[in-house]
């Protein structure tokens, strides 16, 4: 078995899926998933099917996590808009504080401090399986869209530019 799969935030997305649904199984990959591509390259998978968890907060600090498919840009304009306030992109260092990831290995789950709200982009939907990082670069999961809904409590918005 990898060492990845020992590491203390690889273990906390396993322990959090386990008590979800113990059929999701940590996938280790060859390569790196640090990026979209890269973890696409590494599945043999569609570049969109791969889920971006991106961090933002407001000027009062509170924090929003997207989940954005692959192959898309979060708008921020947009995000903006459904929050009701301007939003800023957070800082790896508030990234790893608030998730307890570092950036490449953010989860869309079991994170340090709940955000204030989840969005997911509904371009992830043209896929029945996605994948999201497992808290670590090198581990990922798959999980169907639906049910990746249903654990974040995500709310479904177009996002993207």
């Amino acid at each position: 078995m990898s060492k990845l799969l020992h590491r203390k935030s690889v273990l906390v997305v396993k322990d959090y899926l386990l008590n979800i649904n113990p059929n999701i199984e940590l996938i280790v990959l060859d390569d790196s998933a640090r990026t979209a591509q890269d973890a696409a390259n590494s599945l043999n998978q569609d570049v969109g099917s791969i889920v971006k968890s991106l961090l933002f907060k407001n000027t009062d600090n509170d924090y929003f996590l997207c989940l954005v498919s692959g192959d898309k840009y979060l708008s921020t304009d947009k995000l903006s808009k459904i929050t009701g306030c301007k939003i800023l992109k957070a800082s790896a260092d508030e990234v790893k504080t608030q998730t307890g990831f570092s950036i490449g290995g953010v989860s869309p789950i079991a994170h340090t401090h709940t955000p204030k709200r989840i969005y997911i982009d509904k371009n992830l939907g043209r896929f029945e399986m996605v994948y999201a990082a497992a808290g670590h670069p090198y581990v990922v999961f798959g999980i169907t869209y639906s049910e990746l809904i249903k654990i974040t409590k995500a709310a479904e918005k177009n996002i993207t530019e």
